[in-house]
């Protein structure tokens, strides 16, 4: 029997499209660098992550003949080398590292960034967006301002413990232990009173619940442990306000600063659609006024979308969005459009991917108070809620209210319901015909008020 001999295929072999690449791998206490093998004799080579130790490696970088460098954003060990190779005058392309997973088998720093520079060196790599300095610095404090808010609650919930353990039902009466009524019966207790009576005569003339049953919620076991609990609970909650109000004021200095849109020609802000009572931990500066001139629109004209939503756009991609050639580009990076998976022409699934973007986080709160508004948005959420379930309606919703924003940020027009009268019409049109296809299948036919009035 004859054998046949099969050739072997040729394997392409990938066209170095960046010549002057590297490719570094982060770590806590190293970074690993590879650059070309014909630039060094050494061509891998590892430093401390200590500055002195960094201003090296940017230095032989830049001796190679290094122009664009590729490393891994991971967790915040990449921020110094990012900094200090920027400085440089580098092109540093920061990739995901779910993008640039290593092929199977062993594992090393050395190969991870000997990898990162050869898919950087073929094209392969794409960067993750990056916004500018000040930006960064304002994203900065914005994230150190949540982690406060979220400690300032933990210590709320050691205070219910705290009353809890000793059966004083204070929190279960308020509506709002850190309200008015709250701290001053806190502080009392703190202080020694004991007397339920006269505990109870602090509440506050807007309190709903009766001065009796603040009384009788005060009534439990003063035991020693817990009321130590609850005094230390009560300064770290009082601490945390004050940093808070400091991360506030150090803000509101770095808005300031920031060159807005506002060259004279703006219009005045007009005033806001909703008023409402300034919230808990709400920033307390005009933060609306604020965003009006660093955005040159009115962002909270559009409904759902409060100043802090707005904010959140600010501090996490900044007032210009050239980087995203359109809207859909802009809602993908987002994470609110589909991800289709497919397995040859069978689509898997289309489910939008999991992310963590904040600004996304923010638009699906917005999104959620859709449900009470009046306005076009309003009824195209609670459309989709009956039609497909709250949880496609929010990821609708959240979509368009992305592509609404990057039409304001990018044209400066200011938001107009009216262009949405159209779709409501054609809307309305297909209700109508809808109920009369419903009423034929029954052997009814429908007729306009107005001619049954006639």
């Amino acid at each position: 029997m004859r054998k046949e001999v099969q050739k072997a295929r040729s394997v392409p072999c990938l066209e170095n499209v960046e010549t002057n690449a590297a490719g570094i791998d982060v770590g806590a206490r190293k970074v690993y660098v590879a650059i070309p093998a014909e630039r060094d004799p050494e061509p891998v080579r590892s430093y401390e992550t200590f500055t002195e130790e960094l201003q090296r490696m940017a230095d032989w970088l830049v001796a190679c003949g290094i122009t664009t460098v590729a490393m891994e954003s991971t967790g915040v060990y990449w921020i110094p080398v990012f900094d200090i190779l920027e400085s440089r005058g580098l092109q540093v392309c920061l990739v995901n590292a779910r993008h640039v997973k290593h092929v199977p088998g062993r594992k090393s720093d050395v190969q991870d960034c000997q990898w990162l520079q050869y898919l950087h060196s073929v094209g392969l790599l794409q960067g993750s967006f990056h916004p500018e300095e000040k930006i960064r610095a304002l994203r900065a404090l914005q994230r150190h301002r949540a982690a406060l808010v979220e400690m300032a609650a933990a210590h709320v919930q050691h205070m219910q413990k705290a009353l809890t353990q000793m059966n004083l039902q204070i929190h279960h009466v308020l509506s709002d232990l850190t309200g008015v009524s709250g701290l001053a019966i806190l502080d009392a207790i703190v202080g020694g009173e004991r007397d339920p009576g006269k505990l109870a005569a602090l509440r506050d003339g807007r309190v709903q619940a009766s001065e009796e049953t603040i009384r009788k919620a005060l009534v439990g076991n003063w035991r020693r442990e817990h009321l130590f609990t609850l005094e230390q609970s009560l300064q770290a909650f009082r601490q945390y306000q004050s940093l808070i109000a400091a991360c506030d004021r150090e803000t509101a200095g770095y808005l300031k600063n920031l060159q807005g849109k506002d060259d004279g020609s703006l219009p005045p802000l007009p005033p806001e659609r909703h008023k409402h009572k300034p919230r808990k931990n709400e920033i307390r500066f005009d933060l609306r006024s604020e965003l009006y001139r660093l955005f040159g629109v009115d962002l909270t004209a559009v409904p759902g979308i409060s100043s802090l939503t707005a904010y959140a756009v600010l501090t996490e991609i900044g007032t210009n969005v050239s980087q995203f050639p359109n809207a859909p580009a802009f809602s993908s990076w987002l994470g609110l459009c589909p991800n289709p998976r497919k397995s040859g022409d069978r689509i898997l699934s289309s489910k939008t991917r999991r992310t963590k973007n904040r600004i996304n986080q923010a638009l699906r709160l917005a999104a959620h108070t859709l449900h009470g508004s009046l306005s076009y948005l309003g009824s195209f959420y609670r459309r989709l809620r009956s039609r497909l379930g709250a949880p496609k309606a929010v990821t609708a919703a959240a979509h368009k209210l992305a592509r609404i924003l990057f039409h304001l940020i990018t044209t400066k027009q200011p938001y107009d319901e009216s262009i949405f009268a159209l779709a409501e019409q054609n809307e309305q049109r297909r209700r109508e015909q809808r109920l009369q296809k419903q009423a034929h299948s029954m052997g009814y036919r429908l007729v306009p008020q107005e001619a049954c009035s006639a």
